[in-house]
């Protein structure tokens, strides 16, 4: 796999340029874009940095391979896992956790109200056939799925899994290979609150091929529930055990183990962007949730604002995340969705969050010695002519 992902289209490598490449997920990052505080950081040290596809020759799947050495990638988790196991090396720069487990969602008039309803019925799963890249909606659905039957006192005997293979062809439309300036730009043009090529099963439970499916808790169910057809008979996320929230999630910050060493400056610059962003987010949550809700799946800004109002947005690598990061990586391992294991606190790359927030501390104090100088005295500005 790793000698195939080295012939997908990639720009020829230029530490003079930083790519970077989102998710639709709640992170700083997602916000940086309309305030450009990491583009300030990186023009400092005399780098451009920009949207992987804003150039032709980039195609979709560094997202996914991470086949550019020069690439900071920002998204769910299962992906990156599955690149560091078994495609290639890369460090762990940060982590934001929203604790969203996910939803059991059924057609709304049907005589279905709790898991055990389902007992002898049929649950969807997604199956992609796109075989460059990683299923993450698969093991999504998958990971979300048992933990709602074992909480509910049953396991997978007790239903019918229906297994749904889908194209996942979306990155060879037309509309698709021209280049965005940003993520955000790509997500309005896929009008992607009402794309269906992100939720799979919908049209299956829509039409009675499947009496329940699995979406990513908040994301999806709001939508679906707006529409009046469908309705959540589990949410992982109302139960206290924060390790049933971890769909994938945490949204996790990653650069090539190649960037990392060779170039930590780099890393450093693009931290110290996002830790101000975040920082920023914290304290405007309403106007943060308006940049966010253009490419997010939440109903409108409010329901964004209400989803993220408890969440720090910025990134850190504190031991919960880790651990959340954790089980995510053992649910794939365990299900044959990496081939390789490895230790996640090693991943982890703490020294650049601690570097790039030192740095920022240290300008802050500059700044306030520098505003807290006393005006020049009228004799002063004299001496200081005579002795010029």
């Amino acid at each position: 796999m790793a000698n195939e992902a080295k012939t997908h289209g990639t720009v020829p490598l230029n530490w003079e340029e930083v790519w970077y490449t989102n998710c639709p997920v709640v992170s700083a990052s997602n916000v940086e874009e309309a305030l450009g505080w990491t583009r300030e950081e990186f023009k400092k040290i005399g780098v451009e940095y920009a949207y992987f596809r804003s150039v032709r020759e980039n195609d979709w799947y560094p997202h996914y391979i991470h086949n550019l050495d020069n690439l900071i990638r920002v998204g769910g988790l299962f992906p990156p896992v599955h690149v560091h196991a078994d495609i290639r090396r890369t460090r762990l720069l940060g982590a934001t956790h929203v604790y969203e487990g996910g939803c059991m969602m059924v057609r709304a008039r049907d005589d279905i109200y709790r898991m055990t309803d389902l007992r002898g019925r049929k649950i969807g799963l997604s199956k992609s056939l796109n075989t460059l890249k990683n299923d993450w909606w698969r093991v999504t659905e998958e990971q979300g799925i048992e933990l709602m039957l074992r909480m509910n006192g049953m396991s997978r005997a007790d239903v019918e899994i229906v297994e749904f293979p889908y194209a996942d062809d979306w990155y060879g439309d037309p509309k698709m290979l021209v280049p965005f300036e940003n993520p955000t730009e790509l997500w309005l043009t896929r009008d992607h609150k009402h794309d269906l090529s992100v939720r799979p099963l919908e049209g299956a439970l829509k039409n009675g091929l499947v009496d329940a499916i699995y979406n990513q808790s908040k994301y999806f169910q709001h939508l679906q529930e707006a529409t009046g057809e469908f309705k959540a008979i589990e949410d992982l996320s109302r139960y206290p055990d924060w390790t049933l929230q971890s769909c994938n999630l945490p949204a996790v910050y990653t650069c090539s183990d190649v960037m990392a060493e060779q170039h930590p400056e780099l890393v450093i610059a693009f931290l110290k962007g996002i830790i101000k962003v975040g920082r920023w987010c914290n304290e405007h949550k309403h106007a943060a949730a308006a940049i966010l809700d253009r490419g997010t799946f939440y109903l409108d800004v409010e329901d964004t604002y209400r989803n993220i109002s408890e969440v720090d947005m910025v990134p850190n690598l504190s031991p919960q995340n880790l651990a959340a990061v954790e089980v995510g990586k053992d649910f794939m391992l365990s299900h044959g969705y990496i081939k390789n294991d490895f230790d996640v606190r090693t991943w982890a790359a703490p020294e650049f969050l601690e570097k790039a927030a030192a740095e920022l501390l240290e300008e802050e104090w500059k700044k306030r010695s520098m505003a807290r100088l006393p005006e020049p005295t009228t004799l002063g500005k004299a001496l200081t002519l005579r002795l010029g």
